[in-house]
């Protein structure tokens, strides 16, 4: 009998979801839309993010809020907008680390990418840079790689902490490369580079916003970048690809998201009016000059990437042995 009463609960609230969601996509948006972003104001999935509200707020008619709710590696922003109420009005800023990455770190999250998310576009790529100290006797990635296998086990490479996207392109790199590397994980991007910058570590991969300057110093060098083609903020720099170590793709991204009950008719909007704004010629390049690949991807396509994404972050994140409680 209590089965029944489930069964037959679940069938009016998804009955009452079904009018109220029609009802919203009819009359959407009449208020404010919220954006979540699981991060610190000042961090590139927030200026991203802002980016693209500055300019759906006159789009939709209605005013776009970006809300900064961060904490344990976007897993808490990313958390309350899995949780929402499904009131057609928010989205979350969802990057590869919460999407794809934290689910298969996490021991205990608070949220499902597949069961509680509906793609909606995927905004930029973001390479990652692979920069070495300027005194280390090696100009390239292949260098680098030679360099390893005459010292296993002697180099080292820093990051902004276990299980992070710096660690695991790094882990990735060494395993696929064949070179024994030592980890030495810091509690952010700062103090990483700090000591790469001061010999401490031998290599460190972040995204060109947070390297880029301090190539231009002359501070640390690149050797590599993570993408399959070479990226405009760095032309001169070959990929990994390119230096011998054959389908190294690993790069972050930003995309918007939604709860799982958000009507399509909404989720279609969304991503119209997104897609043209990506398109524009002046964000394009500011996102470039920025350090950041525009994308603006259908729903179709960014469903097929995410799913491509978490499958290979899960076997990344299970090689690398990082584990978070």
């Amino acid at each position: 009998m209590r089965k029944q009463t489930v069964f037959l609960y679940a069938l009016l609230f998804f009955a009452a979801w079904s009018v109220v969601g029609a009802a919203c996509a009819q009359q959407w948006p009449a208020r404010a839309v919220r954006i979540i972003v699981p991060f610190p104001p000042g961090q590139a999935a927030d200026i991203i993010t802002r980016i693209v509200a500055e300019r759906l707020s006159p789009a939709l008619g209605q005013q776009v809020i970006v809300d900064n709710r961060p904490g344990a590696g976007a897993a808490v922003g990313t958390e309350i907008g899995a949780k929402s109420t499904p009131d057609c009005y928010t989205f979350v800023a969802g990057g590869s680390a919460a999407l794809a990455i934290n689910p298969h770190l996490y021991q205990k999250l608070g949220y499902d990418t597949p069961r509680d998310f509906a793609p909606v576009t995927q905004l930029v790529a973001i390479a990652m840079v692979f920069v070495v100290n300027p005194s280390l006797a090696a100009r390239d990635l292949s260098e680098f790689i030679r360099l390893a296998r005459q010292r296993p086990g002697e180099l080292n490479y820093g990051s902004s902490g276990s299980g992070s996207t710096s660690h695991l392109v790094s882990a990735a790199l060494a395993a696929r490369a064949g070179i024994t590397l030592v980890h030495v994980p810091y509690k952010g991007a700062v103090q990483a580079l700090t000591d790469l910058i001061t010999g401490q570590v031998m290599l460190v991969a972040d995204t060109p916003p947070t390297v880029v300057p301090h190539i231009q110093a002359k501070k640390i060098r690149p050797i590599a970048t993570s993408m399959l083609k070479r990226i405009p903020q760095l032309p001169d720099v070959p990929t990994v690809d390119e230096q011998g170590v054959r389908g190294y793709d690993l790069n972050t991204w930003t995309s918007i998201v939604a709860p799982i009950a958000t009507p399509p008719a909404i989720l279609d909007r969304m991503n119209a009016e997104i897609m043209k704004i990506i398109a524009q010629p002046e964000v394009n390049k500011r996102l470039i000059e920025m350090g950041f690949i525009p994308v603006g991807s259908s729903r179709e396509q960014f469903a097929t990437f995410l799913a491509k994404e978490y499958a290979s972050w899960a076997k990344i994140v299970q090689a690398s042995g990082a584990k978070v409680d």
